[in-house]
């Protein structure tokens, strides 16, 4: 993938996200309304960290479109890999990229989703589209809830596949708010729920960074033997504070990041 082919990719991304979470466009005209400029900070992408469809797989278009390492994160009690990558124009949005550490999971959740991933077509990984294809593969509803009882984060690859888990804004853009707590005193006052594990706001300004989040919009998906209600993706915010050289910050808080991946947790 070039940089010229960069755009479409991220504008294909944006309608399917869209798609499956009308929240998402609805928080965003409602910024726009307000006369906001609305900047993607970041993307999140999920995965797998098998050889077929690991980070460094769903990465490299985006390298082969200029973009960089910028970092990894680890999280232990999820059992999670990430890396994030950023590109030299700011206008362009990081990609975070997260796995789930399969050496670490049952036998049982690893036949499963190695049973998924033979699914997928020969060669279809590759294609610089991947990470908007969806689900490359047939799943039931049993299946689905097999993977949940283990782990949320596999569950929803499992039903969602390949595409955006969340856009994010970048709070520093938006004009009408003075901070990340006055943005989400307005989104509740707009009837939105926000994701409170760990604390409405997640980080601080002494780690650089700090986030918010909706809770997941609930979709009906259909699976090879009937549908299920379940939660899909959230939209994100994130606030980025300047570092002692000046800069602002551009990397991510593992411990905030932990308490993120939960707006997809059923439980909430």
């Amino acid at each position: 993938m070039t940089t010229k082919s960069l755009p479409s990719l991220l504008d294909k991304m944006w309608k399917d996200y869209v798609a499956i979470n009308p929240l998402a466009q609805k928080v965003h005209d409602l910024l726009a309304a307000r006369g906001d400029k609305i900047i993607n900070d970041h993307i999140a992408l999920r995965t797998f960290n098998h050889p077929r469809v690991g980070v460094d797989v769903l990465a490299a278009p985006f390298v082969s479109a200029g973009y960089w390492y910028g970092g990894d994160y680890h999280f232990k009690e999820k059992k999670l890999y990430a890396k994030h990558y950023q590109h030299d124009d700011p206008t362009l949005p990081k990609i975070f990229i997260s796995e789930l550490k399969l050496e670490e999971c049952s036998p049982v959740l690893n036949k499963t989703v190695g049973a998924l991933i033979d699914q997928i077509p020969a060669g279809m990984e590759a294609c610089h589209d991947f990470c908007s294809m969806g689900r490359p593969w047939h799943a039931t509803r049993a299946l689905y809830q097999e993977l949940l009882a283990e782990s949320d984060y596999a569950g929803w690859v499992a039903a969602f596949g390949y595409r955006p888990n969340h856009f994010t804004v970048l709070v520093n853009a938006l004009k009408s708010f003075r901070d990340l707590q006055e943005l989400n005193a307005f989104l509740k006052e707009s009837g939105i729920k926000l994701n409170e594990s760990g604390g409405e706001i997640k980080g601080t300004p002494a780690q650089f960074l700090e986030q918010s989040s909706t809770l997941a919009n609930n979709i009906e998906v259909a699976f090879n033997d009937g549908n299920l209600v379940i939660p899909a993706c959230y939209y994100e915010f994130a606030r980025r504070h300047a570092m002692p050289d000046g800069k602002l910050y551009q990397g991510f808080v593992a411990a905030s990041a932990d308490k993120i991946f939960e707006s997809t947790s059923k439980g909430q």
